[in-house]
C-alpha cells in the first residue's frame, strides 16, 4: 500500500503542494501536459530548484499575463470554474476532485459572506494561478498513484494578512471555516502559512490528521512557500512510503470507560450514537472494579481526529465521570463487498484480501436474515449457501 504523508509544519498552500509532489518525483512535464487540457489561457507554470539553509526543494510558480487578468485578479463564480473544469479534456477523476475542492471553498466563502454558493465570486482563489495550483495539485496526486493520504496538524500562522477584501486576521475567515474539524496550531509566525487553497486541498485529500503513520519510507519531496521565515526554511514536506506488508496499517484511538451504575437498557442507544459519530468498533467487556464491584468496560475504536467527539458522547450519554484514551496501530485486510447468486436470491458478501489473495468471505447476516424471514427457512441455511456460493464465485 502506497502512502503519502504531508508534513505541514510550515503550513500549506496550493503551490507548495505542487512543489512538494514535483520534488518527490512526479513528472513536471506530465503535469504541464495535463494542465493544457484545461484550456486555460494567459499563464505559464514554472518549476525551479531552491535551497534554504541546509534543505533543497522545489518552487513551482504560475506566471500570468497582465492583460489576461485585466490589470487585476479575476473574480470568477463557482459555476464558471466548475464549467471550465468539467468541459476540459482532463481525466474524469481529476475533474471530479478538482470541482470538489473548489466547492469546499465556495461553501466556506458563502458561509462567511452569508450568501449562497451561486452568488459567490472568488478573487484570490478565482485567479488563474490558483486554478492552476488546485487542478495541477490534484493531477499530481493522481500521477503519484497513492492508496492513502495522511497529514500532520496544520500550522496556520497568525497576525494579519492583506487580501482583496482588505486586512484580515490569520487564519482568514474562509480559511477558518475550511479548517473546521482539522487539528491546527500556530508556531507564532506572524504570517499566513495555511491558505484557503491549501486548507481546501488537504481537507479534501487527507484521510486523517495524525503523526507519521507506520510505513517504510521510500522518498520525500519539499515544496517551497513564498514567505521568508526566521529559523524556518518554509517547506511543505511530503513523505512517500509503503504501508504494512501484512495489510493496511493505520493509527486508531481507543477510548474507554468503566461503568457500574447505569441502566443496561441505555447501552444500545450509547453504542448507536458512537457508531453514528464515526467509531469503527464499539464493544463491552466484563470487569471487576474496586470493592469487588462487577462492571462493564465500554470501549470505542475511532480515528484519532474523532477522539474528543467520542469522549463527549461517553461523558454525556453514560453515567461515567471520566474516560481514558490511547492510540494504537491497526492492521486490516483490504475489504470490499460483492454480490453472489444463491438458490435463495442475491446476497452481499464481505471479501477480505491480502496482497490480492482472498483470505476471508463473510455473507452479510442482515441480508441472509431478510431472505430467511421472507421464504420461511432457517437463516443458517441461507448463510451457509451464500458462503458456498461465494467460495465458488469469488475465490
Amino acid at each position: 500500500m502506497k502512502i503519502a504523508y504531508f508534513d505541514c509544519s510550515s503550513g500549506i498552500s496550493g503551490d507548495m503542494v505542487l512543489g512538494a509532489l514535483v520534488d518527490a518525483g512526479v513528472d513536471f512535464e506530465e503535469i504541464k501536459k495535463g494542465l493544457k487540457k484545461l484550456g486555460l489561457k494567459g499563464y505559464e507554470v514554472r518549476s525551479r530548484a531552491v535551497k534554504r539553509g541546509l534543505i533543497r526543494g522545489t518552487k513551482v510558480e504560475v506566471a500570468t499575463e497582465p492583460r489576461s487578468l485585466g490589470g487585476h485578479r479575476h473574480a470568477r463564480s463557482f459555476s464558471g470554474i466548475k464549467k471550465l473544469i468539467e468541459s476540459s479534456r482532463l481525466p474524469p477523476a481529476v475533474k471530479e476532485k478538482s470541482v470538489a475542492v473548489f466547492q469546499r471553498i465556495a461553501r466556506a466563502e458563502a458561509h462567511v459572506h452569508r450568501t449562497s454558493v451561486e452568488k459567490i465570486h472568488f478573487h484570490e482563489v478565482g485567479a488563474v494561478d490558483s486554478i492552476v495550483d488546485i487542478v495541477g495539485g490534484i493531477l499530481a496526486v493522481e500521477l503519484l498513484e497513492v492508496d492513502k493520504i495522511f497529514s500532520s496538524p496544520l500550522n496556520t500562522g497568525e497576525g494579519t494578512a492583506l487580501c482583496e477584501h482588505g486586512i484580515l486576521p490569520v487564519p482568514a475567515p474562509a480559511t477558518l471555516k475550511l479548517l473546521e474539524g482539522i487539528p491546527c496550531y500556530s508556531s507564532g509566525v506572524k504570517k499566513e502559512l495555511t491558505t484557503p487553497t491549501g486548507a481546501a486541498m488537504i481537507g479534501f485529500l487527507a484521510e486523517d490528521f495524525v503523526s507519521l503513520p507506520p510505513m517504510r519510507i521510500v522518498r520525500a519531496g519539499y515544496g517551497a512557500g513564498d514567505h521568508t521565515i526566521d529559523r524556518s526554511p518554509n517547506f511543505l514536506r511530503v513523505i512517500i512510503g509503503e504501508g504494512s506488508a501484512t495489510g493496511k496499517g493505520d493509527r486508531m484511538s481507543v477510548v474507554e470507560t468503566n461503568i457500574d451504575d447505569m441502566n443496561p437498557e441505555f447501552y444500545d442507544h450509547v453504542m448507536e450514537s458512537l457508531f453514528a459519530a464515526g467509531a469503527v468498533d464499539v464493544f463491552c467487556s466484563q470487569v471487576l472494579m474496586k470493592k469487588n464491584r462487577p462492571a462493564v468496560k465500554l470501549t470505542a475504536l475511532c480515528p484519532p481526529s474523532l477522539t474528543d467527539k467520542v469522549a463527549k458522547i461517553l461523558l454525556s450519554e453514560t453515567s461515567t465521570f471520566g474516560v481514558r484514551y490511547h492510540e494504537v496501530d491497526r492492521v486490516v485486510l483490504d475489504r470490499e463487498f460483492q454480490t453472489v447468486k444463491t438458490p435463495y436470491g442475491p446476497v452481499r458478501v464481505k471479501v477480505g484480501r491480502l496482497g490480492g489473495e482472498v483470505l476471508h468471505l463473510a455473507p452479510e447476516y442482515d441480508e441472509c436474515k431478510k431472505i430467511a424471514q421472507a421464504q420461511k427457512i432457517p437463516v443458517k441455511k441461507v448463510y451457509e449457501a451464500a458462503a458456498r456460493c461465494a467460495e465458488d464465485q469469488l475465490k
